[in-house]
């Protein structure tokens, strides 16, 4: 991404580009960069934009071919077209002899690193991958957005924020929008605005009841369970994110007594630190022989529902009853 920065910075663009990975905030932002830099504003006469399956790679080699009208340069656009997964020889042989003249940018979510496409693109331009950012990333984007509108806030109510909204930039964004029309008049964003404002996904709902559960409030985690049900959640996706709950506990859980450390455990399985420090936290209610007990229950009963032994809503209760018992520390 830095070299990507770097060609925008300089006005020195080369012939083609591809933007992929998870973050699609940054893959739009940097598509539209891109756009912004080869064509002048309000040129659609040399924009060649294609999207999705099926498109005709003999088209596209035509319209690269074509010379730009009253400019210097020429942008073929092309989306999730999933070239870079499948063969496409003809446009891999074609990348290296395309006009000084056209740039050609693509945006995909997956592509195949082995492939000749991908080889070609990387040889005469730049295969950028826009992953999923990190927590210090991530921090530093939100505090500058702020700090641009005169506003404060603490760090825990900055990981209120960041655990209420993930890691997907484009979601942080709308709810940072929203945040900030909320505390319009004011310079400092409390927890309390961040509680009363920013959508509860169904994942820290999941995650407030494994809480309740590891602390042996039982009557907190149905409450929690219900509450989801009344919002339309499937039992089946409750369950899985149950799942995966215990899952990620399990693993921190293992690798904290194999003496790693919470950063290295955040690298590890990808997660931001603070998430980390929450399941360890979390953890010690639970012995690690427990954990995968309840993962292995989990995944029994999903069998068990979609071969027709139990209904749904009531399976999902009886793991919470289940695991929501007086708790016994470490020892369990």
């Amino acid at each position: 991404m830095k070299s990507l920065k770097e060609d925008l910075e300089s006005g020195k663009l080369k012939k083609v580009y591809l933007l992929y990975g998870e973050e699609v905030y940054l893959k739009n932002l940097y598509k539209k960069k891109l756009k912004d830099a080869v064509l002048p504003s309000g040129d659609t006469m040399n924009l060649s934009a294609y999207e999705g399956k099926g498109i005709q790679i003999r088209e596209v080699i035509e319209r690269a071919e074509t010379l730009p009208f009253f400019a210097d340069r020429r942008l073929v656009l092309i989306e999730n077209s999933g070239f870079f997964k499948a063969a496409s020889p003809e446009l891999a042989e074609y990348i290296p002899r395309m006009p000084e003249e056209t740039c050609m940018v693509f945006v995909e979510n997956e592509v195949d690193r082995r492939g000749k496409l991908y080889k070609a693109v990387s040889s005469a331009g730049r295969a950028v991958e826009l992953k999923r950012q990190n927590e210090k990333t991530l921090m530093n984007w939100v505090l500058s957005a702020l700090r641009k509108e005169k506003k404060n806030i603490t760090s825990a109510t900055m990981e209120l924020f960041l655990t209420c909204t993930g890691s997907d930039m484009e979601f942080i964004q709308n709810e940072l929008e929203k945040l900030l029309c909320y505390t319009a008049g004011r310079d400092v964003i409390t927890s309390e605005d961040v509680e009363q404002i920013c959508t509860v996904r169904t994942e820290n709902k999941i995650f407030d009841m494994i809480n309740a559960v590891s602390e042996g409030k039982q009557k907190r985690a149905l409450a929690l369970y219900y509450d989801l049900l009344s919002l339309k959640e499937p039992p089946m996706r409750i369950l899985y994110l149950i799942t995966r709950q215990f899952n990620l506990l399990m693993q921190v859980k293992d690798m904290l007594e194999q003496g790693f450390s919470q950063d290295t455990i955040a690298q590890k399985l990808k997660i931001q630190s603070f998430i980390v420090r929450n399941c360890a936290r979390q953890a010690r209610s639970f012995g690690l022989k427990e954990l995968k007990t309840a993962v292995k229950d989990c995944v029994d009963m999903e069998e068990a529902v979609k071969s027709g032994m139990m209904n749904d809503t009531m399976g999902v209760e009886l793991l919470i009853v289940k695991y929501s018992g007086e708790r016994q520390g470490e020892g369990r």
